[in-house]
């Protein structure tokens, strides 16, 4: 039986301040690396959605791993990613040195393929912080020694499962996480040794040392394709520029949905797309407290 703890509120007074302003004298390389592995045929867009989410969330530099055999060279809508081969991609902090500095996504349209098996067994086993959404989760359901693997991790892992992905994980039906979701994100955190995000309406989150928020932002037009992958790449990039895994899953959690928010303000709720969301998610990270400010 797991203690269920106070469930806490998230505002935007506790994430407020938790990104510190950058150092006047400050370069790319003091921001992190993002790598983002996923793009299977038909899906390349999930990982070019995250990939430009992390990029716009302040990353220094964003690599996304495809699988697609057809897969672009280049994003020619935002040609400041580097774009690989996904088999590639795990031996890239190794072979340029960023690997103190580095965080892998991995999942978004990553496909349920040997292929993409053999990759989320590789980024399971990486001394990096590591952020599985969608088909990675679904891979750790079906796949038992991936699960060990994600338990046994040591550096930090975030899951991000919409309720069919976590019913899947857990072996229960959507109804019963839906009913049950304090409980559930809580028993995902303690099986799986990670941290929690719960999707949905009030979006419940878990941190490393076993603290239950729940986010208030967000509304229906957030009901899209793409939404989730944006999400991904947002935690991945705070991870990056030196959060912890907990304050980078709270800050994203927020910010994703105070950004859908102010696009309904602006009367963009039917209809509303994941490329409109990142663009405003930067607009109001750059609104935060100290943005405008230096360190010393």
């Amino acid at each position: 039986m797991i203690d269920t703890p106070r469930l806490r509120a998230l505002t935007r007074h506790q994430v407020a301040t938790l990104l510190p302003p950058r150092p006047r004298d400050s370069h790319k390389g003091m921001f992190g690396t993002v790598l983002i592995i996923g793009g299977e045929l038909g899906m390349v867009g999930a990982a070019l959605l995250a990939g430009r989410a992390a990029l716009k969330m302040g990353a220094g530099c964003v690599h996304v791993g495809l699988l697609a055999e057809t897969a672009p060279t280049v994003d020619m809508a935002q040609p400041e990613l580097m774009l690989h081969p996904a088999a590639t991609l795990l031996d890239l902090p190794a072979r340029t040195e960023i690997s103190a500095r580095s965080v892998f996504a991995i999942g978004c349209g990553l496909g349920q393929s040997p292929t993409a098996a053999m990759l989320l067994r590789q980024a399971l086993g990486t001394n990096a912080p590591l952020v599985l959404d969608a088909d990675a989760l679904n891979l750790v359901a079906s796949h038992p020694e991936l699960r060990a693997l994600l338990r046994q991790r040591t550096a930090a892992s975030i899951i991000t499962p919409h309720p069919g992905e976590a019913a899947r994980l857990l072996g229960l039906n959507t109804a019963q996480v839906q009913t049950t979701r304090s409980a559930t994100a809580l028993r995902l955190a303690e099986e799986l040794n990670c941290s929690v995000v719960l999707k949905g309406a009030d979006s419940l989150c878990v941190t490393r040392n076993g603290q239950l928020w729940r986010n208030t932002t967000g509304n229906p037009g957030m009901s899209a394709p793409g939404m989730g992958d944006v999400l991904t790449g947002m935690i991945a990039a705070f991870i990056a520029q030196g959060l912890s895994a907990d304050d980078a899953l709270l800050l994203a959690v927020h910010l994703h949905g105070a950004a859908g928010d102010a696009l309904k303000k602006q009367g963009t709720s039917l209809g509303m797309t994941a490329t409109e969301l990142i663009e405003q998610t930067r607009k109001l990270l750059n609104q935060q407290p100290n943005r405008d400010q230096h360190k010393d």
